[in-house]
């Protein structure tokens, strides 16, 4: 049984014909891409596929089709990728098992680069159905998982084939997986995380292995609403799941026993409406106006966070401070992450971001590539926070989240 992560350095896979999971569920738009992050992100591992005279064959998904989708096909991706492997032409196959993929294989010279059709066309990918899985590695020699972002899925094309070829982690995989080993497990310390977003009932697990394993945790978005709500603040129109407020009581307590301090708002900024520059005003929490909502938190709750992030040396980012997507309400998340960006450019944090709308914050505040990693993740970076076996992981390690040994 494996102990730890095999990485593509250590597979031998010279003049060999290699099966390459990648994610390649890019934002497009009249059949253009027009975010290329993340085929940038797995290119080191394309080139040293092709640099020992592989034949590389993309697996690949593009949205949530049910059955054949045109408009979700894979094939509009294939200029972009040639464009960035240095203008190699990248063949198509129109479907990735049976005689059209097979030829496709077969017809190829070693350092081409095939790009099979979208699995998910096959329902037989989402069920993680054995056969396909069978079937798509009848394709190659060995496999690479490189597409981390899906690997808390347990599809055929991620957990499936390495049960029928050697296998081992791509280099963003590998990358992925050592940053956030790095900070949840080994971490320089204090550690400090932020959680945002509406819902405490989506990050619960999130909220309750957190409280065990940092030194500081700091709820924003309009999750901190339901926690001054549970704390006997009166929060106005804000959103909030009023159901939740037993349960953010126990996280408080859990936090407490665990000597993990718990930053929550002390002034906040409020709307009667939430629309680009609605009128709004700066209140302490107890003093939110019945006919107002929280849209994001205060400057005298920014000032403690900088406290906060100046003792830290370890941190980890999931999810926004306020609502980041409408004007100004996107103020302290952008502060945050300038002085998040600051530190870390100075040596003095290991900031660690990931999800979706802490990606996108970033983006905005223009911020993406000065913290110390940038996770390409969303879900599977949730859940790696949660404490969670990721299939695609476990797959690779042949072995179980008991023995887990990742990075």
């Amino acid at each position: 049984m494996k102990s730890s992560l095999p990485h593509l350095s250590s597979l031998d896979v010279t003049g060999k014909t290699a099966l390459v999971r990648l994610d390649l569920n890019v934002p497009m738009k009249a059949g253009r891409v027009v975010d290329d992050t993340r085929i940038r992100r797995i290119l080191p591992t394309l080139q040293h596929l092709m640099e020992r005279d592989a034949k590389v064959v993309i697996l690949s998904h593009l949205g949530r089709p049910k059955g054949y989708d045109p408009g979700l096909s894979l094939a509009p991706l294939v200029d972009t990728l040639s464009a960035h492997l240095w203008d190699k032409p990248v063949k198509f196959a129109p479907d990735c098992i049976g005689n059209t993929a097979r030829l496709a294989v077969e017809n190829a010279a070693n350092g081409d680069v095939v790009l099979l059709e979208n699995v998910r066309f096959h329902a037989q990918e989402e069920a993680g159905d054995g056969d396909f899985a069978k079937a798509l590695a009848s394709l190659g020699d060995v496999f690479i998982n490189d597409a981390f972002s899906c690997s808390h899925r347990a599809h055929a094309s991620v957990a499936g084939i390495a049960a029928h070829l050697p296998s081992a982690a791509g280099f963003l995989l590998a990358e992925e997986v050592a940053a956030l080993s790095k900070v949840l497990q080994s971490p320089a310390r204090p550690l400090m995380a932020v959680v945002g977003g509406s819902k405490i009932s989506t990050k619960l697990e999130l909220l309750g292995n957190l409280t065990a394993k940092v030194d500081m945790l700091v709820i924003g978005g309009a999750m901190a609403s339901t926690f001054l709500l549970a704390l006997g603040h009166d929060v106005g129109g804000s959103l909030v799941e009023r159901e939740m407020t037993a349960t953010a009581k126990e996280i408080l307590s859990a936090a407490k026993k665990n000597n993990c301090e718990i930053l929550l708002p002390s002034d906040v900024v409020v709307a009667r409406a939430f629309s680009p520059h609605a009128p709004c005003e700066i209140v302490p929490v107890d003093a939110v106006p019945n006919d107002a909502m929280i849209l994001d938190i205060g400057p005298a709750s920014l000032m403690r966070l900088y406290d906060a992030v100046k003792t830290a040396r370890s941190m980890v980012w999931n999810g926004p401070l306020g609502a980041y997507e409408t004007l100004p309400f996107d103020s302290a998340t952008t502060q945050l992450a300038r002085m998040v960006a600051a530190q870390s450019r100075a040596g003095l944090l290991h900031s660690v971001a990931g999800g979706g709308d802490t990606v996108a914050a970033l983006a905005h505040a223009g911020l993406s590539a000065q913290l110390s990693y940038l996770s390409t993740a969303g879900g599977a970076f949730l859940e790696w926070l949660e404490g969670k076996e990721l299939p695609g992981i476990a797959a690779l390690m042949g072995t179980h989240a008991a023995d887990r040994a990742y990075a």
